[in-house]
């Protein structure tokens, strides 16, 4: 699906953020731990919104066309992914310079291609909360880095600079607004905000200036929009949501993102064998449409099950192998099961539930559901390949990596689970490489490349292939 038929005029694009701390529950939403690797992907701007001419005014919002383009929104600027010890809408603290050489990074690509709008962060830097900092929004953002599009607060992002939340309203409007927030995200009581912003103007808190600057700005990304003219999206793309195009190229996109990670003992163990006799099919990760797609997918936090259209993990299996080989399915496996039959080898998806932001803070990374012990009852006794479904690196304790005969890493991989067998049996060679660290215990954390004393279980840019023989370092 493309955000035009999804009836979008806007799209958040989350992955200007730089995860350096898997404990973060917004981790998936980052490309990289290499601020250069997400700078390079903030071609995703172009991508959407169209590119630019080249005579185009720097930092100037761009839309090539009202029909075919989306609006790109970068976020969260910034410093959301440094934050101690991975907390979500915690703190970042780290020197200007690394904020610059990290965080930063990303955001001048995406104003020179034009970027519409940008939203701050729920984090703080150094203490000070990113929706009050005037340095960060109007002296770096708008500045420096001449960004002329809106910025927008987050969902609420105002009510939190204060405690209890939103209980000095008028204080959250003026240091938010003063600060150079354009645009503000209010759920519920804008009536209150219009009062307050109104107080404030009115006994010069706020200078006119600042109101003229943002409607500027606002008013601004909305002509080239085309808003005013066609308020709404065209409902007749909805007519290819789903197609058969779309959901190949997302099949494309789910197996060149898979790492393989472990491929054989002493000799390969990949690819599998599609005439296999009998194999076993295991893991709470191996049926689960809702486990595939992590959160953000039609509930906030995700959700369990067949919540959406696609293609399990098994149900890839089941499509893949001869017509001869039986697929015994038990999410968690007896010993008596395990032992019933001579599998020829056994598929073992384990991984995380869904979670979106703060719900998916976890300080320890252990495979979740006794994952661990599911793997080495079944490597015990079945040659096995085990696919870890997660939106980050998940412990891998060294008895079980040495166990187990493959691993791959799908991460979240969506509704189209073929992408991971047809590089399971062959069809196609693993091309994905480590974007991240990948940590041998969670007392490592953070751990990222270039830290002196670096020693991951897998270090960033590892990834096998099958059929080639430079196998290893990316």
């Amino acid at each position: 699906m493309t955000l035009r038929e999804k009836a979008a005029q806007m799209a958040q694009i989350e992955r200007t953020v730089v995860c350096r701390d898997p404990r973060w529950g917004r981790c998936y939403e980052s490309y990289s731990e290499d601020p250069e690797i997400v700078r390079s992907l903030t071609t995703i701007v172009t991508g959407l919104q169209g590119q630019p001419p080249a005579d185009h005014p720097h930092g100037y919002p761009f839309l090539a066309s009202v029909r075919d383009n989306v609006l790109a929104c970068a976020k969260h600027f910034v410093g959301d992914g440094g934050t101690d010890k991975g907390v979500n809408e915690g703190n970042a603290i780290c020197s200007t310079e690394d904020l610059e050489r990290i965080h930063t990074k990303p955001y001048p690509d995406c104003i020179a291609q034009g970027v519409a709008t940008v939203m701050a962060s729920y984090s703080q830097w150094n203490g000070e909360p990113l929706h009050a900092s005037r340095h960060l929004l109007t002296d770096v953002l708008k500045g420096k880095l001449g960004f002329e599009g809106f910025v927008v607060s987050d969902w609420e992002g105002i009510d939190r600079l204060c405690e209890p939340r939103g209980s000095d309203y008028r204080y959250c409007v003026a240091q938010s607004v003063n600060a150079g927030m354009d645009m503000i995200m209010i759920p519920h009581r804008f009536e209150k905000f219009l009062e307050d912003l109104v107080f404030l103007v009115e006994t010069g808190e706020i200078p006119m200036s600042r109101i003229d600057d943002a409607v500027e700005r606002i008013l601004r990304v909305k002509f080239i929009s085309g808003v005013f003219e066609h308020p709404f999206s065209d409902p007749s793309l909805l007519d290819v949501v789903g197609c058969k195009e779309h959901r190949l190229l997302a099949r494309e996109a789910v197996r060149k993102s898979l790492v393989l990670l472990k491929n054989g003992k002493k000799q390969n163990f990949l690819p599998l064998a599609k005439n296999a006799k009998r194999i076993l099919v295991a893991g709470t990760h191996a049926d689960n449409i809702g486990y595939q797609c992590g959160g953000w997918t039609i509930a906030w936090h995700g959700d369990s099950g067949k919540i959406t259209l696609g293609t399990s993990i098994l149900e890839a299996i089941q499509e893949s192998v001869s017509v001869e080989t039986e697929v015994v399915y038990e999410e968690c496996p007896t010993e008596a099961i395990i032992e019933s039959g001579e599998f020829s080898y056994a598929i073992v998806a384990v991984g995380e539930v869904p979670y979106a932001e703060g719900l998916g803070d976890r300080t320890g990374l252990s495979i979740p559901f006794n994952g661990s012990d599911l793997i080495t009852r079944v490597a015990s006794k079945v040659p096995t390949l085990v696919v870890v479904v997660s939106g980050r690196p998940l412990v891998i304790e060294p008895q079980v990596l040495e166990k187990i005969d493959a691993l791959v890493a799908a991460w979240l991989p969506g509704s189209e689970g073929m992408g991971i067998t047809d590089c399971l049996f062959g069809d196609h060679d693993f091309v994905g490489t480590l974007p991240v660290s990948w940590f041998r215990s969670s007392d490592q954390l953070p751990i990222n490349v270039g830290d002196a004393n670096y020693d991951p279980l897998f270090p960033f840019g590892y990834g096998l292939k099958m059929f080639r023989s430079d196998e290893g370092l990316a």
